[in-house]
């Protein structure tokens, strides 16, 4: 099932110009996915995707593990420990897989992992996420923001 986007987050915004335009996917309880191909934009040194963006990627796919689908759970990273076991390579489809972990209050634990097509785990991140205040939560406008579900992008507007 797919997981809502909004308009300008870094990661998951459709009307980001800057944005890496990610969809998000629950394909099992506590379990979410997305697939992306890094553009040379994103580059650091020449064919390598800059850290910070994968850092970016990670700390999103980790979130997403704990969102759920129906009553979304809007966490924020307090902690990200990020793990760069490999180059993360530009051009080359990329699959993001998110784990929730262990949850006690306001705070859970979860995993992120980015994959190249052949398996090879290329970086994962260990985060803990703290629920954002409900009265946030309940002052915020998620229709302004644009939170929903969009149509998937045509292969000509991926990345």
């Amino acid at each position: 099932m797919k997981q809502p986007n909004s308009l300008h987050c870094f990661v998951c915004g459709v009307a980001n110009p800057f944005g890496l335009h990610l969809d998000f996917y629950e394909t099992a309880p506590g379990e979410v996915t997305a697939s992306f191909t890094a553009p040379a934009e994103y580059q650091s040194y020449p064919g390598i995707v800059h850290g910070g963006i994968v850092a970016a990627m990670l700390d999103e796919i980790s979130g997403r593990a704990l969102m759920g689908v129906d009553s979304p759970r809007f966490m924020y990273t307090a902690r990200l420990d990020i793990r760069y076991r490999k180059n993360v390579p530009i051009g080359v489809p990329l699959r993001l897989v998110g784990h929730a972990g262990k949850s006690k209050g306001r705070a859970a634990m979860a995993i992120g992992e980015i994959y190249a097509p052949d398996g090879t785990l290329l970086a994962q991140a260990e985060a803990l996420l703290i629920d954002v205040p409900d009265e946030i939560v309940q002052s915020t406008d998620l229709e302004e923001l644009g939170w929903k579900v969009y149509p998937d992008a045509t292969a000509d507007e991926a990345h």
